[in-house]
């Protein structure tokens, strides 16, 4: 089987997985004094450390959470939480776990303006400044798409946020340990982190949170996180997700040029054999991302014929098995043939050339076997 699903998920990379195995024993409750709390405690600064570290904040600045739906949810519904009522700006293309929680917020009286994006998938800065509003308390723009991988002007939306004094809060679940992010750079109070993206645990995660910025918790219990997230930790995790990051922080530029020699490899390989089109910006992206519509095809059919040899997605992975048309790039203004013909590749750290080959020979043979 060829892997070539990875803005799914990743799969663990050993020394993640040795570090996990390490805290294992760590059963104490990292808030209790005694020295088995003291230990598990010691371990979740560590990994906050890193964390920080990796995306340009300091530690204290970094609060666990479960995942990266909670993080868009506490960012987004912590910010609406300290206002009586308010609009939030946002995008079409958003994952779900930003736009679920505004949808709910609209329903609660809040005003929502979702911006639209351009044909290469991005979104224009300057239509975010003309939708603020006086009553504008929150921007949330993703720093990538998870389906065609496209980067949002983040720094430049950043500053109009900056200037304007309106939070700004981006889902970097995409981004994080693929490419470059630091939160200086680009403007941001509020950053979501996803470990399973970047060969960490599934069931943790992290939110950046600007010193200065207040949110109210969406959930209510004892006083964990800066009183924000409350539940005993979860040192394994948090502990594998510390792991992922110093390894991305050591191993990005590798990275960042071995999944770009990959993805354009894949791309060059099926458009000399195949009729497809390149979905999203050709440059600003994702290096690891590919998403293309492939003439003549229904995309599901295609992922169904090869599962057993290789694995990419039809649209985005959050909603496999519905076959409708992926709002994404319907947003992009794709019609309905083309974008239910699109696949997306996603390449990884352990992807290699011969896999590529194989994957493009794989995916040929198949649309043609169906023309």
């Amino acid at each position: 089987m060829i892997y070539l699903d990875n803005n799914a998920t990743t799969p663990l990379d050993r020394e993640v997985a040795d570090a996990m195995l390490q805290a294992l024993p760590l059963f104490g409750n990292p808030s209790s004094s005694h020295s088995h709390g003291t230990a598990a405690k010691a371990v979740i600064e560590v990994a906050r450390c890193k964390v920080a570290g990796l995306v340009g904040a300091t530690p204290s600045e970094m609060i666990f959470t479960s995942g990266g739906t909670e993080a868009d949810n506490l960012a987004i519904i912590g910010t609406a939480y300290r206002h009586e009522k308010g609009h939030i700006i946002t995008t079409s293309i958003e994952h779900p776990a930003v736009l679920n929680p505004v949808k709910w917020l609209s329903s609660k009286g809040f005003g929502v303006t979702l911006l639209p994006v351009g044909p290469d998938g991005r979104v224009d800065p300057g239509e975010v400044k003309r939708a603020v509003r006086k009553d504008t308390i929150l921007i949330t723009v993703m720093h990538s798409n998870n389906e065609t991988g496209a980067l949002q002007p983040i720094a430049e939306i950043g500053s109009v946020a900056k200037e304007l004094g309106i939070p700004f809060h981006t889902d970097a679940a995409q981004s994080v340990g693929k490419m470059d992010v630091n939160v200086q750079d680009l403007n941001v109070d509020m950053l979501t982190v996803v470990p399973h993206k970047f060969y960490g645990p599934k069931g943790c995660g992290a939110l950046y949170i600007r010193n200065g910025i207040e949110l109210k918790p969406i959930l209510f219990g004892a006083g964990h996180e800066r009183g924000l997230r409350p539940g005993t930790e979860n040192i394994i995790g948090i502990s594998g997700l510390g792991k992922a990051c110093e390894i991305a922080a050591r191993d990005l530029p590798h990275r960042y040029s071995h999944a770009k020699k990959l993805r354009d490899m894949l791309f060059d390989l099926l458009k000399n054999s195949l009729d497809i089109k390149l979905n999203g910006h050709p440059d600003l992206r994702l290096p690891n991302t590919l998403n293309i519509s492939i003439k003549g095809i229904i995309a599901e059919d295609l992922v169904a014929a090869l599962k057993n040899e290789v694995a990419f997605s039809a649209g985005s992975a959050c909603h496999a098995g519905v076959r409708k048309p992926s709002a994404v790039l319907k947003a992009m203004g794709l019609s309905d043939e083309d974008a239910l013909s699109s696949v997306r590749l996603s390449v990884g750290k352990d992807n290699n050339e011969d896999e590529i080959k194989g994957a493009a020979e794989k995916i040929t043979a198949s649309v043609k076997t169906k023309a």
